[in-house]
């Protein structure tokens, strides 16, 4: 359980780290025609989309660990949310902040 919550806890650092290159990254692009061609305005508004949507990715996994990281911390962590039973140890070494056993995740889907 520690190695797991350390697991977390460093991920949440990394994705922490990483905030101001992803909001920089995904700020308003500079569309001066005089000084850019089409082309490099389009991959600019792209690279934009881009930076936007990893940071919405990076959002919702700070939620997941933050979430995970409660649980630990009340004694909850490892158990289902839906069917509360156990989730499995290699589920949860593969993806320490998951919610649902794999039988529960296969439903949701």
């Amino acid at each position: 359980m520690d190695a797991l919550a350390k697991r977390l806890q460093a991920r949440l650092a990394e994705l922490d780290s990483g905030h101001d290159a992803r909001t920089e990254a995904s700020g308003t692009v500079d569309l001066d025609q005089a000084r850019t061609g089409r082309l490099t305005r389009m991959d600019a508004l792209q690279q934009q989309a881009m930076a936007q949507a990893s940071n919405r990715r990076a959002q919702l996994e700070k939620q997941r660990i933050r979430g995970a990281l409660q649980r630990i911390e009340s004694g909850e962590y490892g158990y289902c949310l839906r069917c509360e039973e156990p989730i499995g140890v290699g589920r949860l070494e593969a993806d320490p902040s998951v919610t649902f056993c794999i039988e529960c995740a296969r439903a949701e889907d």
